[in-house]
């Protein structure tokens, strides 16, 4: 199969049949062997039933419905675990992203050897509100990741050679770092191409203004594993030293006036009169736990088995 376009959607039923057609429309005109996986998340309008329908007059149409809401990356998990397409596209349901793209974005992939490809939306038909944001986090997104050539690291528009999206995970909201997870799993040659953007046709955005403050703190957690997933004592162990070694100081210190007074025959102080006994006592207290918490982050290393498990009612 050459193609398995994955769309991720949450109360685009008016949306849906649109985006169908315009897809069909485009795999048709190419040649393309294709399927289309649409991922309900738990959408409370008819969304799950427009799909059964075109499912039904569509052989190409595949379905998942989750029993509740879970986010785009879960969605996005679902969709790579059964994609059967040597390329694989993602798109946002909302008619924002045009299916035009599509061929351009695939040979990208097969001839230029591309293993990713991300959309870049270089004209905008959205708010300030959401643009300028948008620009400060792709500024840090790229800073951290060390990606530079992308100016969109959030784009829906994406194309993924198969191996790529088989050998990444997708968990909690990292769909936005989803060209910096290629990159640490060995997939670094990553490309960007300009994209048509469209105002959205129906509906209104399903997505606040807590989605950045969420990115950043995604984009620390995933700095961190990239450098010390696997290593987690390193960073934890090396604190925790600095720590021991600021509070020995401190305990030094403390020592070393009890001793002189008493050598010298002048009134000692109590030892919990010095400030350097709580230095000593908060640096060691500190430098234990750290020393715990590496020890406890390299037993779990960070894999559970119930990450991504999802409920998914129904599937066609």
């Amino acid at each position: 199969m050459d193609i398995s376009v994955i769309v991720p959607l949450y109360n685009e039923d008016e949306s849906l049949p649109e985006l169908h057609a315009w897809i069909k429309r485009v795999m048709d005109a190419n040649g393309f062997t294709y399927e289309i996986i649409f991922v309900n998340d738990g959408s409370t309008d008819t969304s799950w039933q427009v799909i059964q329908q075109l499912a039904a007059d569509y052989p190409e149409v595949k379905g998942i419905c989750f029993r509740r809401n879970y986010g785009k990356s879960p969605a996005l998990y679902c969709g790579f675990e059964r994609a059967e397409g040597d390329v694989v596209i993602t798109m946002d349901a909302d008619l924002q992203d045009s299916p035009d793209e599509i061929p351009e974005l695939r040979r990208m992939i097969v001839e230029d050897g591309y293993d990713l490809v991300s959309g870049y939306k270089q004209k905008r038909y959205d708010p300030l509100s959401k643009t300028i944001p948008t620009k400060l986090f792709n500024a840090t997104a790229r800073a951290v990741s060390g990606i530079k050539n992308l100016h969109d690291f959030n784009c829906g528009l994406k194309a993924y050679r198969r191996d790529v999206i088989k050998n990444i995970e997708v968990y909690g909201e990292m769909h936005r770092y989803i060209p910096y997870l290629a990159k640490n799993a060995g997939f670094d040659k990553i490309g960007e191409k300009v994209v048509h953007h469209q105002a959205r046709k129906y509906g209104k955005t399903k997505f606040g203004l807590d989605r950045f403050v969420n990115g950043y703190l995604d984009l620390m957690t995933l700095w961190f594993l990239s450098k010390f997933g696997q290593k987690p004592m390193h960073v934890f162990g090396l604190w925790g030293t600095l720590m021991f070694i600021i509070g020995f100081i401190a305990v030094v210190v403390v020592g070393v006036n009890k001793l002189y007074a008493l050598a010298n025959d002048i009134p000692a102080r109590l030892v919990t009169d010095s400030p350097y006994f709580y230095i000593a006592l908060t640096m060691m207290l500190l430098g234990t736990q750290l020393f715990v918490a590496g020890f406890l982050g390299d037993l779990i290393s960070r894999n559970s088995e119930q990450r991504n498990s999802y409920q998914i009612k129904e599937e066609i």
